[in-house]
Parts: structure tokens; C-alpha cells; sequence
């Protein structure tokens, strides 16, 4: 599969302009502290500067990035900054997703061949046991002359664990958690980190 159709999960491209009469000398000079955070490499090469991320601190503003590659070109209008971003956690995110449905697909298949074999198993079994009467709990006279209803029978619960068991739902619902984390991600962080630069680029 070409790259092209996949790179935009967790890569970040945009653009920016510059103001007239910027250079690329300036312009690398004003987003240079950026890139002199605690865990972050970098080496520029002409109008290009290429940086890489490795145990980022949180208050790191690009913290989620892992490295990428700014490059200055010559616009119709002017000159523009072109970058190209890694993010090794927008991509765990849009797999998170695609593993949890996996899991709540194993679960419904595990629980299709474990009910064959429970029926089975009741099948077997063909002496009939007395049936049980229900029996009448006794009631509190207070109770009854306040009119309170008769305690209730408290009801087998295997069969209900046996369906959480290989119940999908938690499955389900983790996928959705990261899918909308990813989603919240890569759209929110493409226009932070186009702001942190359009706002390091006009500063004084």
C-alpha cells in the first residue's frame, strides 16, 4: 500500500506564510527555542531544520511529536514554511481502536463455541431432578402490617456471569474512548502546533 494513503495518521503536514521581508535566518531564529527542549535534537541544513524527540518532558509544547522536518520554500507570494510532523501517539491511538474490536469479536466467538458444548452437557444429563417449590420467605409482621411487599427469592447469578465472561461491552467501549481521543487528537493538535509557529514567527 502506498505510503501517501496512510502517513496522514500520524503525521501532521501544514503550511505557513512568512511575514514580508522575513528571511530564513529569522525565521529559524525565532522557532529555535523550540527545539532546544530538554530531549530534543536538531540540525538544520540550508533553508531545512529536521529534529528529533526522545523522552520528552510534558511541558514540552511539542511533546507529542517524536521529530519532523521544517523546510522554508519560495512561495507565489513569498516565502513559506513547510513542515512534516511524526507522532508515535496519534498512531497508537487510531490502532488502540482496531485491537479492543478485535478482543470484543474473539469474546463473541469464544462465547459461540463455549455454548455448543454447555447445552451438550445439559443434554446428558437426562435424570430429571424433583422440581424445587418455591419456598416463602418469612416476612417481618411489622412489615406486613405496613404492607411492605414479601422479601423476594434471591435469584442463581451463574448464568449472568457466564454471559459477562465474554461479554464484548468493555471491549466496545475502549475502542470507542480511543477513537475519540485520536479523532480530538489529530484534529486539535494540527491547529495548536500551527499556532505555537505562527505565533513564535511573528514575535519581536
Amino acid at each position: 500500500m502506498n505510503s501517501r494513503f496512510t502517513d496522514w495518521i500520524w503525521h501532521v503536514s501544514g503550511s505557513l506564510a512568512l511575514t514580508p521581508g522575513q528571511s530564513s535566518e529569522e525565521a529559524f531564529a525565532r522557532l529555535d527555542p523550540l527545539f532546544r527542549q530538554a530531549g530534543t535534537s536538531h540540525e538544520r541544513a540550508a533553508d531545512t531544520l529536521t529534529f528529533r524527540k526522545k523522552d520528552q518532558a510534558a511541558q514540552d509544547k511539542m511533546s507529542i511529536f517524536d521529530g519532523g522536518v521544517l523546510q522554508i520554500e519560495k512561495g507565489v507570494t513569498g516565502p513559506v514554511l513547510r513542515y512534516r510532523l511524526t507522532s508515535r501517539a496519534l498512531l497508537f491511538c487510531f490502532l488502540a481502536p482496531l485491537l479492543f474490536l478485535a478482543f470484543a469479536q474473539f469474546n463473541i466467538a469464544l462465547g459461540k463455541l463455549e455454548k455448543p458444548s454447555t447445552e451438550a452437557a445439559g443434554k446428558g444429563n437426562t435424570s430429571k431432578k424433583p422440581e424445587k417449590k418455591d419456598v416463602v420467605l418469612p416476612q417481618n409482621p411489622i412489615d406486613k402490617a405496613l404492607g411492605a411487599p414479601a422479601p423476594e427469592k434471591p435469584k442463581k447469578d451463574g448464568a449472568d456471569k457466564e454471559k459477562k465472561k465474554h461479554s464484548p461491552t468493555a471491549a466496545y467501549v475502549f475502542a470507542a474512548i480511543f477513537a475519540l481521543l485520536y479523532v480530538i487528537g489529530r484534529i486539535l493538535e494540527d491547529r495548536l502546533v500551527k499556532a505555537l509557529f505562527r505565533k513564535r514567527l511573528l514575535s519581536s
